[in-house]
């Protein structure tokens, strides 16, 4: 794991992992438009989860829940919006996720999931 792209995509393929065991059914990954990138969409129920995953090899520079800012979350919305629009599906509800991976030396990586972030 020695890139930082190489990084986040191990960071995010334990995340799918994740959701997939605690119920969720991951739809998609790295879904692009004009807009940016969604990691992961899911659904746990009738409810559509957008999944922003953050990786980091330690706390250097803070944990990678502190990485997300007002102004990402303001984009996942639209990117949820997006994606919506162009599957056209109507779900239940919408929500918005943080999933945090965190590869601290020796131990094993610690995934932490904050469901309804925005």
């Amino acid at each position: 794991m020695r890139t930082r792209n190489t990084v986040g995509r191990y960071g995010e393929d334990l995340a799918a992992r994740y959701l997939a065991g605690e119920g969720f059914a991951v739809l998609e990954r790295n879904w692009r438009c004009e807009l940016g990138e969604i990691d992961i969409v899911a659904r746990e129920g009738g409810t559509l989860v957008v999944c922003e995953v953050k990786t980091r090899r330690g706390l250097n520079y803070g944990s990678p829940l502190e990485s997300i800012t007002y102004r990402k979350l303001v984009t996942l919305r639209k990117l949820a919006g997006r994606w919506l629009q162009t599957h056209q599906l109507r779900p239940a509800a919408v929500r918005i996720d943080i999933i945090s991976v965190l590869f601290d030396h020796n131990t094993p990586p610690r995934v932490d999931h904050v469901r309804g972030a925005a």
